[in-house]
């Protein structure tokens, strides 16, 4: 039986060339660039499996366990699938202080999920992250890129109706 982990042959073909012509356009040391090859390759695929990180390793010459050290200490990537709206709630401890855990209990009710699940539309998924870096704001979730602050969980609900409000326009 193949190993899961090294078998590339799960990988789309079209998109690890894409990903190989991105990194292939890039100056000096490779390794140098790994957060931005990392980032494209998120892009590219949604998510960064053992097996693309590994593929990401050997195109930087870099050691897998490197790789995957950045991938989990940021918060913005990802090794599982997740929903088309990736919401994060800092639980950081001005953010904690201020509200955020009951922020993360409206944004688990409205969407039906929990943290590091897919909701069963595929819309969201939630993640309870250390800190996003906008203390001032707190406490502050993100939607993707989306830097919402100073969030109550009433607000939650015009948040989440926004979103399911544009899939609601695209179909």
């Amino acid at each position: 039986m193949k190993n899961k982990i090294l078998d590339m042959t799960t990988l789309d073909k079209t998109l690890l060339k894409e990903l190989d012509a991105y990194i292939n356009l890039l100056d000096g040391d490779k390794g140098e660039h790994l957060i931005h090859v990392l980032h494209k390759a998120q892009e590219l695929f949604g998510y960064l499996p053992q097996n693309l990180q590994l593929y990401v390793a050997r195109k930087l010459d870099l050691s897998g366990a490197r790789v995957n050290g950045v991938v989990t200490f940021y918060s913005f990537f990802n090794e599982e699938p997740v929903g088309k709206y990736k919401i994060s709630v800092c639980m950081g401890t001005a953010c904690f202080v201020k509200g955020a855990d009951k922020v993360l209990e409206r944004v688990e009710s409205l969407t039906k999920t929990k943290k590091n699940e897919i909701s069963e539309d595929g819309l969201f998924t939630i993640k309870d992250v250390r800190c996003i870096g906008a203390c001032g704001l707190a406490p502050v979730m993100t939607v993707n890129d989306k830097v919402y602050g100073k969030v109550k969980p009433n607000d939650v609900d015009e948040i989440i109706r926004y979103y399911r409000g544009l899939e609601d326009e695209n179909n």
